[in-house]
């Protein structure tokens, strides 16, 4: 459990669950953070994936179903045991979305809240249709991270940094790169799905992501790039309008 999910503040009495997943190349402190910052009714799990922090030995994810299959393998337990939302940037927004549909799927489980952040619904054009990254050259990579914004320049500029950093990165955009999902024919959700993004990042179909669910469906657009959410202004108002909903979807389960 502690291997692959990191939680800073574990909350026995929480009413819910707030599962994080990371954004390409990223760990789980980040995330794991929140866990501090909220009340004390949620309890953030921070998922970390292979080839990172404490598993650098281990080798990364070839295939979003061995993410999947891990995560659920250590999860379900406590995804039976309480309510239990999501929340995922960028490639952890897409991972998101597959968590959700399979533990929906095959284990007729339900999030309370789904929060998906920075890109395209992976089945929609946009997302078809936008460059494969993950087989740029480290420099032409370099060029497109800087671009994009939200890496520390001192890292950029860290030639041995960069090695331990890049191979992480690329092997996640390889796997959502090499994911596919056809655009759901019936909603497979209930639950509230809200989207989150950067107005100054590149335009994406967020519209998309409406038809995964019945429930209700909104849109947030904050100032900044693609890493608008490291903006401490951004993230207080996403974890503001997360504990907002997520009091909401308890007062349901009391």
């Amino acid at each position: 459990m502690d291997k692959v999910i990191n939680c800073f503040s574990k909350r026995p009495d929480a009413v819910v669950r707030l599962i994080c997943f990371p954004w390409a190349g990223g760990g789980s402190t980040h995330y794991a953070r929140w866990g501090q910052l909220l009340n004390s009714s949620v309890e953030v799990y921070s998922v970390r994936l292979r080839g990172r922090e404490g598993r650098t030995k281990e080798p990364f994810f070839q295939h979003m179903q061995e993410i999947l299959d891990e995560v659920i393998d250590v999860l379900l337990p406590e995804l039976k045991e309480k309510p239990f939302a999501l929340f995922g940037h960028s490639f952890g927004a897409i991972t998101t979305y597959a968590f959700a549909e399979y533990v929906k799927k095959v284990h007729n489980l339900e999030p309370v809240h789904v929060f998906l952040s920075g890109t395209s619904a992976p089945y929609s054009e946009t997302r078809l249709q936008a460059p494969r990254r993950s087989q740029l050259s480290d420099e032409e990579f370099l060029q497109w991270m800087t671009s994009i914004g939200g890496t520390p320049p001192e890292i950029l500029a860290n030639n041995e940094v960069l090695k331990l950093f890049l191979p992480a990165l690329k092997a996640d955009l390889s796997v959502v790169e090499n994911y596919r999902c056809s655009r759901p024919t019936h909603s497979f959700l209930s639950c509230p799905v809200s989207c989150f993004d950067g107005k100054e990042d590149v335009p994406h179909d967020l519209q998309a992501w409406k038809c995964m669910t019945t429930g209700d469906f909104t849109v947030q657009m904050l100032c900044g790039s693609h890493f608008y959410l490291k903006d401490a202004a951004n993230e207080k108002v996403i974890l503001d309008y997360i504990t907002k909903h997520l009091e909401t979807s308890e007062m349901d389960y009391l």
